[in-house]
């Protein structure tokens, strides 16, 4: 039976640590494997990665052009039809059944159902995007695939812009600080 007092790692997890600066004849003597002086073979000396020794480092030398989409790019959570076989006839399969279930982690834009395996029974499963041979295996088996609304996602940039546009129109028209002072002066007259 396995207690606290007799847990042991699993036979090969563990390495013996490699004894430095035992002698020349133990292969790890004198330097200790760190060469000849020099900033790397002083104890806490270290270079960051890509230092080039004050040189101008290759990554700045290189010129940056053009767009990289890598910001803007939206991760889905991607769930097979082979996964969703665990669920009940008529199950109602949303994100939040799937997180309890550990089949979406993390932070995520959606949910991306694909078909890889056969569904075996009905299922209503609510998700964002969905292939075509997975909606045609769903619809095959009797169940029913929604598409969630765009409005539970953020707003993009043209939402946006379009709800600025619409708060400008929106404001009264304030009067010319120059023409309010004019009338002041007729009126004293």
């Amino acid at each position: 039976m396995m207690r606290l007092h007799n847990l042991r790692p699993r036979p090969g997890a563990r390495h013996r640590v490699k004894r430095l600066g035992c002698g020349e004849s133990s292969g790890h003597g004198k330097t200790s494997g760190k060469g000849h002086k020099g900033q790397k073979a002083r104890s806490g000396g270290s270079l960051r990665l890509g230092f080039e020794g004050g040189q101008m480092p290759l990554i700045r030398r290189l010129p940056k052009r053009g767009f990289n989409n890598a910001a803007f790019h939206k991760e889905y959570a991607i769930v097979n039809l082979s996964d969703l076989n665990g669920f009940k006839a008529g199950t109602v399969v949303n994100e939040q059944l799937l997180r309890e279930s550990n089949l979406v982690r993390g932070e995520v834009a959606g949910i991306k159902i694909l078909g890889d395996g056969e569904l075996k029974h009905a299922l209503k499963i609510e998700a964002d995007k969905a292939s075509e041979s997975a909606r045609a295996k769903i619809e095959k088996a009797g169940g029913t695939i929604t598409m969630r609304e765009l409005a539970a996602h953020p707003p993009t940039a043209d939402d946006v812009d379009q709800a600025a546009k619409e708060h400008q129109e929106a404001k009264p028209k304030k009067k010319s600080a120059a023409g309010s002072k004019a009338k002041k002066k007729s009126s004293r007259k």
